[in-house]
């Protein structure tokens, strides 16, 4: 139902456990998060397909491509920065380097994990993922997509990086499936164009009607798929109305707005201002005033847009 809260990780693990009831070769991989990633149920019943290796995650992904190797899909999640900065070297290697068929998913990410600080911060995953050659990057919207991105995420033959929140998130959209590449219009409009991935969706959103309260009327695109990220979208958008502003929740440099940037200066040049987190290792605290510090709250998206 739309506008319901659910826990991202639950919907997560509830997705791959009836999944892999249809297909024995998903396999599932631990260190030491399995409970907290939502498998617990499928530990429960599958335990000879769930695998604990405790804090390791440099080697759980070499494992991972070892499984994939024997025809198993891996699926492996924990903390976002744990599965991307952590085994960097492992998962450019072992996984993309050889193409191996593994799913690899970033929980708590961007600010989610606001009080334990920069080490549990994940505000470059986008960046350095989209740097190894043929790895998807996903970060779906809402509790409903997620559900969609994992059965497109455990179909596609190759590496795959998925991102995905903590706190319960409303949902934004109806069932429908989910296509990796390719970016959907959330709302019609002229003014300007706001293009967003990622749970922030949901502030974007609040912050349309913030900006048509001022007159303001914004042509919204949900880029739920990083990489590749869909061209196509970006520049009827940027002929459309000739300004755009990217939203996410990572570092501004290197993610989203810097690959709708790439294609705005390749075909069609306009003015793309991006909101994000500025490269710093950024403060702890309750999750929404980090929001409102950055700008990243409903608020501070609408103020940005109306002064670009």
């Amino acid at each position: 139902m739309v506008g319901e809260k659910l826990d991202p990780r639950k919907e997560f693990g509830k997705a791959v456990t009836e999944l892999a009831e249809l297909n024995s070769d998903i396999v599932i991989l631990s260190a030491d998060s399995g409970g907290s990633s939502g498998f617990g149920e499928f530990a429960k019943e599958h335990p000879e397909r769930y695998f604990e290796f405790g804090i390791m995650e440099q080697g759980v992904m070499g494992i991972a491509s070892g499984l994939a190797t024997t025809g198993k899909i891996p699926v492996f999640c924990a903390i976002a920065p744990f599965v991307t900065v952590r085994p960097y070297e492992m998962f450019r290697n072992d996984l993309g380097y050889m193409k191996q068929n593994a799913k690899i998913v970033g929980r708590n990410s961007g600010l989610t994990y606001s009080d334990l600080g920069a080490t549990h911060h994940s505000l470059e995953d986008y960046a350095i993922m989209r740097m190894i050659p043929g790895v998807v990057v996903l970060a779906p919207q809402d509790p409903v997509e997620i559900r969609y991105a994992v059965k497109a995420m455990l179909e596609h033959d190759g590496p795959v990086y998925m991102r995905i929140g903590n706190a319960a998130q409303p949902v934004l959209f109806e069932e429908k499936p989910f296509i990796i590449g390719k970016g959907t219009v959330l709302k019609e409009g002229e003014d300007i164009t706001i293009i967003s991935t990622g749970s922030i969706t949901a502030e974007v959103l609040k912050a349309a009607v913030l900006l048509e309260e001022q007159g303001c009327n914004p042509h919204i695109i949900g880029m739920p798929t990083v990489c590749p990220i869909d061209e196509e979208i970006i520049v009827e958008a940027a002929n459309r109305t000739g300004k755009i502003v990217t939203v996410e929740e990572h570092y501004l440099q290197g993610g989203l707005g810097t690959m709708v940037a790439e294609v705005c200066a390749a075909k069609s040049p306009v003015p793309v201002k991006m909101l994000g987190v500025p490269k710093v290792y950024a403060a702890s605290g309750p999750y929404d005033e980090l929001m409102a510090l950055y700008g990243l709250d409903a608020k501070g998206i609408a103020d940005a847009v109306l002064k670009a």
